[in-house]
């Protein structure tokens, strides 16, 4: 049973000035808005190809996970999608749909009592599962608000059994430049990894997610299988996962392999630690034309701030 409790993060949010940040996205996101209006009948809207999965939705929304932000409308997040795999506009929801997301199979092996292959629908029908609204904070300095369904990741680690060996978890995407054309450029150190520490991935905002807006996860979104990670910048929220390696070692992630000065392991959200290229202190929030004060943890540090208790001298700011 869960006890609806009242964090940190809950407080009114006012309009604040906008700073200067790394691009303009208003004009963009006000055309989004525009054709959010045939959303219904578009390609965006499209679910996953047909999986046994897909009539569980919708799953109960559990109320201890919501924040006081309205949730952005399925219209802005759909069409405005990070997915390197697909091309490095925003507007890359229609190649995406190019994915083929079954079968999909994950790999789990590294440290752990019995490596295994699992069936994506297979691990679905056997997880506790339930929606989330989660806030999402790009390291862009833009933000929204999703419910997320899936389950936790503490039972994906119930069921992976990983040793007392293992302190993290590294994931990886699927590696297809016939499907995927930006896995074509070389210039980028494919597949997609990105990795937490097993305390990490044992907490309680640490989500996998494979539905949102009450049905299935959209290819764009990184169908049929991605992370949330609440209070850390987006990039860390890995799509469409492949494979589950549980080692000792510290891997090293996607954007630290290409910018490590910019992009670093912990990429925890803090408005007082700018990027290298803009502020953080600020947010615009996706469809709203407006910005809003950045939070630190994303307003989750109640949940997690002691997770990085002795490791003040660790850059845990992206």
């Amino acid at each position: 049973m869960h006890v609806i409790r009242r964090k940190g993060w809950e407080i009114p949010e006012s309009q604040v000035t906008p700073e200067a940040v790394a691009m303009n996205r208003r004009s963009l996101l006000k055309g989004v808005g525009a054709a959010g209006l045939m959303l219904a009948g578009g390609r965006a809207a499209m679910a996953n190809d047909p999986a046994p999965t897909d009539n569980l939705h919708p799953y109960a929304r559990n109320a201890a996970y919501t924040v006081e932000r309205e949730i952005t409308p399925e219209a802005i997040t759909s069409r405005y999608n990070n997915f390197y795999e697909f091309g490095t506009s925003k507007g890359i929801w229609g190649e995406a749909q190019a994915l083929k997301t079954r079968p999909w199979t994950i790999k789990i092996d590294g440290l752990v009592e019995k490596p295994m292959e699992i069936g994506v629908d297979d691990l679905i029908a056997a997880m506790p599962r339930e929606e989330r609204v989660y806030r999402f904070r790009c390291v862009e300095a833009w933000g929204m608000t999703v419910p997320w369904s899936g389950f936790g990741m503490k039972a994906f680690l119930d069921l992976a059994k990983p040793l007392g060996s293992a302190k993290y978890v590294r994931m990886e995407t699927f590696l297809d430049p016939r499907q995927a054309p930006g896995q074509r450029q070389i210039w980028y150190p494919w597949p997609y990894v990105e990795a937490v520490t097993i305390a990490e991935a044992a907490n309680e905002l640490a989500f996998l997610v494979t539905g949102i807006y009450g049905k299935s996860l959209p290819k764009q979104y990184g169908a049929p299988i991605r992370l949330a990670l609440p209070w850390k910048y987006g990039f860390k929220s890995i799509k469409s996962i492949r494979k589950i390696t549980f080692t000792e070692e510290r891997p090293k992630s996607f954007w630290e392999q290409l910018q490590a000065a910019e992009y670093g392991f912990w990429a925890n959200v803090n408005p007082e630690v700018a990027h290298p290229r803009w502020s953080q202190a600020t947010e615009e929030v996706l469809g709203q034309n407006r910005r809003i004060p950045t939070l630190l943890f994303n307003g989750y540090g109640d949940y997690v701030a002691d997770l990085y208790k002795g490791l003040e001298k660790e850059r845990l700011w992206a």
